[in-house]
């Protein structure tokens, strides 16, 4: 996902997908690791997106 522009709705989506991957029972201890580790950067970017959203709305409301 790094090429393309990443985007909260993206990276949603590729948390799902992950999680599917995981609970696969095919998925192998090296590819577990390296999922867990792109689930995590996912989730970070994901709540710091929300946050900033939160904040810009809580700025727009408060001038209003």
């Amino acid at each position: 996902m790094e090429t393309e522009q990443r985007t909260y709705e993206k990276s949603l989506k590729r948390l799902e997908e992950i999680v599917s991957l995981i609970e696969s029972p095919e998925v192998n201890i090296d590819q577990l690791t390296a999922l867990l580790k792109e689930a995590q950067e996912l989730v970070e970017f994901c709540r710091d997106r929300l946050f900033k959203v939160d904040e810009e709305i809580k700025k727009m409301l408060g001038d209003s």
